[in-house]
């Protein structure tokens, strides 16, 4: 939905601020806020209200308008103060939530709602800028890139290197991205140039809608960098360079197990009378880059000696990952899902998961391991696919609830 909302409740607030013995008297009236939204209610669910967030972003920058008094004195009639306030409101609310950013509002509890999987993976190679604008003092910049897909509460953020005192850097630096909704999400790319002290300073922007992309073929593309995404914005008419990135969305196959993989294999040999030949490195299910996803569903009866506020963690390959705490409980639900991205099939490795406690407060012995497991990971790469709980090792009934997938592309 996307209506356009109007609200000029013209209220009267007076807030007085007493310092000693002076008593300042600050009023706000004729509030109006004029502003376009763009609502989405999303995702969809079968639990009642039928969608588990309210999303919002603003089309455009919104218009703000009200007046001020200081003791009686109109502050907003002094020269310039109207014009600079109303700027300085529109530009902090646009670096919030004008689209692509987004305010999100839960609606239903996220351990209820069903979490929406990957579906493939984005291949970004960020090969160049062009003609970028001059930051630093001495006429040049420092650039680099950020790139993230939108659509995530926490979305995995890559960075390329810096290029020093560079308008036209070449990079040729490669990622992946993991892909849950190629329909709606946008590959967002923000170019900044470094700074040793402070802030970074933005040099533009651009977004690529994933739908746009064919899967499986790449596509290079020569985008123009902006200011923002809003089009009525005049700080946009201004040049900024350019960027060239190539592109490749590669969904998973449908059919990732080595058991389903074989099956294919030894169906299409036989139809074809060709039994003997080698199976081609493309279709080879003990070969192939992919993504192992690890959701920590729950724990039972985990009982710590000093506290009960657990969390998981998850070690493999020298990669740790944690869920959030949960206080004082001994059957927590997670319900959260963690990826790692890696160049071969796991076979003969482990994933080892453990809970803890950790005290909220100040202790000798802060945090305590409630259990742990060790899961064999052969049987995940064989059928694609595991639900289970295991007995955590070290604990007297502990249990865990872990569902583990692997999708090869």
């Amino acid at each position: 939905m996307e209506p356009a909302v109007r609200w000029a409740g013209n209220p009267n607030i007076t807030l007085v601020l007493k310092l000693k013995s002076l008593a300042v008297t600050v009023q706000l009236l004729d509030l109006q806020v004029f502003a376009a939204p763009r609502i989405s209610l999303k995702p969809l669910v079968p639990t009642f209200p039928c969608f588990a967030n309210i999303v919002v972003s603003l089309m455009e920058r919104p218009h703000v308008d009200f007046g001020l008094r200081i003791l009686g004195g109109d502050v907003m009639s002094i020269p310039g103060l109207y014009r600079f306030v109303q700027e300085t409101i529109k530009k902090q609310v646009a670096s919030m939530y004008l689209w692509p950013q987004t305010l999100e509002i839960p609606v239903l509890d996220p351990s209820t709602v069903v979490v929406k999987k990957p579906v493939g993976l984005l291949h970004v190679k960020v090969v160049r800028a062009m003609k970028l604008m001059k930051a630093d003092i001495i006429g040049t910049s420092d650039p680099y890139v950020k790139l993230s897909l939108s659509g995530e509460d926490l979305p995995a953020v890559k960075k390329t290197s810096i290029k020093k005192h560079n308008l036209n850097p070449v990079w040729n630096e490669n990622f992946r991205l993991i892909v849950k909704d190629p329909g709606s999400q946008l590959l967002q790319l923000h170019v900044y140039d470094w700074d040793k002290v402070g802030g970074h300073d933005t040099l533009g922007m651009q977004v690529v809608p994933l739908k746009t992309l064919t899967p499986q073929e790449t596509k290079q593309l020569t985008l123009d960098l902006l200011k923002s995404t809003d089009a009525s914005d005049p700080r946009d008419k201004k040049q900024r360079g350019r960027i060239m990135v190539e592109l490749t969305l590669v969904p998973f196959k449908e059919d990732s197990s080595i058991s389903g993989r074989l099956d294919q294999i030894n169906g299409s040999r036989k139809g074809s009378g060709k039994g003997s030949e080698l199976v081609d490195n493309d279709d080879d299910p003990f070969n192939g880059s992919g993504l192992l996803s690890v959701t920590v569903q729950s724990a039972e009866d985990v009982d710590g000696e000093s506290h009960n506020n657990p969390y998981a963690t998850l070690l493999f390959r020298g990669e740790r990952k944690r869920t959030k705490m949960i206080r004082k409980t001994r059957d927590p639900r997670w319900n959260e899902e963690f990826q790692f991205m890696i160049d071969q099939p796991p076979l003969r490795e482990k994933i080892r998961i453990e809970v803890l406690s950790k005290r909220t407060g100040f202790s000798f012995r802060s945090r305590e391991s409630l259990g742990y497991v060790e899961v064999n990971l052969d049987d995940v790469v064989y059928n694609g696919r595991i639900n289970e709980k295991y007995h955590l090792i070290n604990s007297k009934n502990g249990v865990v609830h872990v569902e583990i997938q692997w999708d090869r592309v």
